[in-house]
């Protein structure tokens, strides 16, 4: 109950009720879930909807501490959430309270509904499980895709030639160098024509995105220009097979049980407790097809995540299966000996899929409403198809985030894939076939 006090901030002196709000966002423009003074996040919007919908008083407005408010998750800048649940003491009389926050939101973030709750309960503190969803592109785990210019090297020799990604190139991403063409034949100069970087992407310059060195070496390759330019336009014939999701699986399962994550996330020393987490199932059955694009839905469930830790996990997975490092790696991260750098996937990919409270709801079954997003189901699958998945196809269609972010995952830009590898060159962990000879092998690691 409130003080008399605390009662009269609210407008009209009605008693505010807690309650638990169940939403979903778009994080696209957003720098996160978390209030951050001067940045445009999630909670910022939150916060003055529930106001102009007279939830909260003026008197407390911009004070969530003093309204009890608590959120489940917090997200990174452009991550996304299906079922993210805050709690709070709000004044959600009289009836209408939904459509009024709706009505003050961005359509890019919707209010499902609303559950009243005991007095002590905090989203934050009484969520036992947090599940989130990574839609990872099919493309990312084959071993030829979008390569780095080391792997280009290590399979095709070196030399004065630029050869730019034709993956890329067909998307209008422009990469940031220009072309070194000392080969004489006009046919190969036409074929490997690179684009002048714009200044759209100059902050990219410190990154190989997207361009790969290859010799002209006529006595060494023994082939000709026209076959050369054959091999730079071959189209990759890698699925997501049976095989290639036992591998996969397989890597991601070595995640699940409780350890120190310290090399997954930012600031965090190994001696902390708070590194100590656990991951209950980390699955990737399925595959969508968005814009054109077939994406693998990668589901991790756990009891909390720190600061990138999910983007780390599945940047880790991804250069394994990649062949990148060796799946060794993962557990020589956990060691609280070891500090090494771990590639962070792209962000566009992630959203918060649901938040669980299954201890809560059971022991309040009898005298209070069930905390879930049972009841918002199908209003959540056409908020997550129209909002989150169309963004992340687009994006990834228009820009090519995961691509980009492909061509720079070598050991030049993270040399601890490499680590406990016993002086054995970078190179030698790249794939070093053909474009046409790769997927040929029955024996080929992959997925």
């Amino acid at each position: 109950m409130l003080t008399e006090d605390e009662t009269d901030l609210y407008r009209g002196g009605e008693e505010p009720q807690k309650v638990a709000i169940i939403f979903a966002f778009c994080g696209v423009g957003y720098q996160g879930m978390q209030k951050n003074p001067g940045a445009k996040t999630i909670e910022g919007e939150l916060e003055e909807a529930l106001f102009h919908a007279g939830a909260v008083p003026e008197s407390i407005r911009g004070k969530p501490k003093l309204y009890d408010f608590a959120r489940s998750a917090r997200t990174d800048k452009g991550v996304s959430a299906v079922g993210q649940v805050v709690s709070g003491r709000f004044n959600v009389d009289p009836p209408g309270f939904v459509d009024r926050l709706n009505s003050n939101l961005p359509n890019q973030i919707r209010i499902f509904g609303y559950k009243h709750v005991t007095p002590s309960f905090s989203s934050k503190k009484f969520c036992d499980r947090r599940r989130y969803v990574y839609l990872l592109p099919v493309f990312a785990l084959d071993p030829i895709s979008h390569r780095d210019r080391e792997a280009v090297m290590a399979s095709l020799g070196s030399g004065e030639v630029y050869v730019k990604c034709i993956a890329c190139s067909e998307r209008g991403r422009k990469i940031p160098e220009s072309v070194i063409l000392s080969n004489k034949s006009s046919a190969l100069r036409a074929a490997l024509k690179i684009e002048a970087l714009s200044s759209d992407l100059a902050s990219l310059s410190s990154v190989d995105v997207g361009v790969a060195r290859i010799q002209e070496d006529s006595r060494k390759l023994n082939t000709s220009s026209s076959e050369k330019v054959k091999m730079a336009e071959a189209k990759s014939k890698f699925c997501y097979g049976e095989k290639e999701k036992e591998r996969f699986s397989r890597i991601l399962c070595c995640y699940v049980g409780s350890y120190n994550f310290h090399n997954f996330t930012t600031r965090m020393k190994a001696d902390d407790p708070a590194a100590h987490r656990q991951i209950i199932s980390f699955t990737a059955d399925t595959v969508i097809n968005l814009d054109g694009i077939d994406f693998i839905k990668c589901e991790v469930l756990g009891k909390s995540f720190m600061l990138h830790q999910i983007r780390k996990m599945m940047g880790l997975a991804v250069a394994i299966m990649r062949n990148c490092a060796s799946e060794s790696l993962i557990q020589t991260a956990f060691s609280k000996d070891v500090d090494i750098t771990v590639p962070m996937a792209p962000e566009v990919g992630l959203y918060l899929e649901e938040c669980f409270f299954t201890s809560y709801n059971k022991n309040f079954e009898d005298s209070h409403e069930k905390v879930s997003m049972e009841a918002y189901k199908e209003e959540a699958e056409a908020f997550k198809l129209k909002h989150i998945y169309s963004h992340i196809g687009a994006t990834e269609r228009r820009y090519g985030n995961m691509a980009l972010w492909l061509h720079s995952l070598n050991h030049r830009n993270y040399p601890d894939l490499n680590f406990g590898s016993h002086g054995h060159n970078a190179d030698q962990v790249l794939v070093d076939k053909k474009v046409d000879e790769t997927h040929h092998e029955e024996d080929q690691v992959s997925l």
